[in-house]
C-alpha cells in the first residue's frame, strides 16, 4: 500500500476494508487508488505513480509540444485547506506556439468504478477564445497498430468551442473498440450533452459485466457494451489539448485551464455515484490524501503516456 502525503487514518481503512479491520485479511480489502491531489510540486505527484508528459505526437496539433510546466497545484479558493491540480495548455495559433498537457496514472486499470471532480472552461483565461481545446478525463490502452483488436478507451471529452460533430460545447462519453489513425477510422459507440458545463463537475464510469455506464453529476447518461467494452489494463489520464485552432485568430496567445480535485478508482466493484462521494467524504474527512491499493501489473505494462 502506498500513504499519502497525509498518511492514512483508522477512519479510512473502516471505509476501504469489507470485512472488519481486524481480520486483516488484505484479499478482504478493495482494491482502491484515491488521490486528493493535496501537492505543492510535481514531485509529489510523480512519487504516486504519475507520469507527467514530455514526449510530442497524438493527440492534438501535429508538431506542438506537451510541457511537464503547464501542470501545477493552487489553492482552492472555495474549500478552505484544499487544493487542485491545475492544467494549463497555450497556444498562439501555430505548431511551434502550441504548448498541451497529459498526466496519466500506471497502467493497471480494468473492471470497476472509476470518478473524479473536474472544473470544465468555457473560455481561456488569457486571450481570445475560439480554439477547438479538448478538456478530458479517460482510461486508455495503447493503440500498438491501426485497428489494434487490444486497444480500448473510455472518455470524457468537453468541447466548449464544438468541434468534431458539433458547432455549440458538447461532453462526449465515449467507448472505444479500437481506432485507425492514418487513414482515421473511429471503431466507437458515443453519447453526448449539447450544452455548457461550464464549472465543476463529478464524473462517474462503472465497468462491469462487458457494459460501460456513464454519469454525471449523479445523473445516469450512456450505457455502451461489446464490441466497445476494454479488454485490457489501462491507464487513467487528464489531458487538455487543441484538435484545431478554430475560428481564434493567429499570432494572438492565449491559455486554457483544466482543475481537478480528486480521483478515485475501485477495481471490481460497481458504485453508485452516491457511494463514490460517501468514499471520497470518509477518506478526506479522515485526511488521506493518497491511497493505493490497486495491484501493480507483474510485469508493469507501457502506458500511453509513455511515446
Amino acid at each position: 500500500m502506498h500513504v499519502g502525503l497525509k498518511g492514512i487514518g483508522a477512519a479510512a481503512l473502516a471505509v476501504l476494508v469489507l470485512a472488519p479491520a481486524s481480520s486483516g485479511a488484505p484479499s478482504q480489502r478493495p482494491k482502491v487508488m484515491f488521490d486528493d491531489f493535496s501537492y505543492t510540486t510535481r514531485a509529489q505527484l510523480e512519487a504516486h505513480g504519475w507520469i507527467v508528459r514530455t514526449a510530442t505526437g497524438w493527440p492534438g496539433v501535429a508538431g506542438a509540444n506537451w510541457s511537464p510546466a503547464n501542470v501545477s497545484f493552487v489553492r482552492d479558493p472555495v474549500i478552505r485547506g484544499n487544493r487542485l491540480m491545475r492544467m494549463t495548455s497555450s497556444t498562439d495559433g501555430t505548431a511551434s506556439g502550441t504548448s498541451e498537457t497529459q498526466v496519466c496514472h500506471e497502467r493497471k486499470y480494468l473492471a470497476g468504478t472509476y470518478a473524479t471532480r473536474v472544473r470544465f472552461r468555457d473560455r481561456p483565461t488569457s486571450g481570445p477564445d475560439g480554439d477547438t481545446v479538448v478538456e478530458t478525463f479517460y482510461a486508455i490502452s495503447p493503440l500498438k497498430a491501426p485497428l489494434d483488436p487490444d486497444y480500448g478507451e473510455l472518455d470524457y471529452e468537453y468541447l466548449p468551442n464544438g468541434g468534431w460533430d458539433t458547432q455549440s460545447p458538447t461532453l462526449y462519453m465515449t467507448a472505444w473498440e479500437t481506432a485507425s489513425l492514418d487513414p482515421w477510422i473511429p471503431k466507437n459507440a458515443h453519447t453526448t450533452q449539447e450544452r455548457s458545463l461550464e464549472g465543476w463537475h463529478t464524473l462517474v464510469v462503472q465497468v462491469a459485466k462487458a457494459t460501460v455506464r456513464f454519469f454525471l453529476d449523479g445523473v445516469f447518461q450512456a450505457r455502451h457494451g461489446q464490441p466497445n467494452y476494454p479488454k485490457v489494463p489501462m491507464s487513467i489520464n487528464y489531458n487538455l489539448w487543441f484538435s484545431g485552432f478554430g475560428g481564434a485568430p493567429s499570432g494572438e496567445p492565449r491559455r486554457y485551464q483544466e482543475e481537478v480535485d480528486w480521483v478515485f478508482h475501485q477495481a471490481g466493484a460497481v458504485l453508485s455515484p452516491r457511494q463514490v462521494a460517501a468514499k471520497v467524504a470518509a477518506l478526506r474527512h479522515a485526511s488521506t490524501a493518497f491511497v493505493d491499493t490497486v495491484p501493480a501489473e507483474n510485469p508493469p505494462l507501457a502506458s500511453p503516456c509513455d511515446f
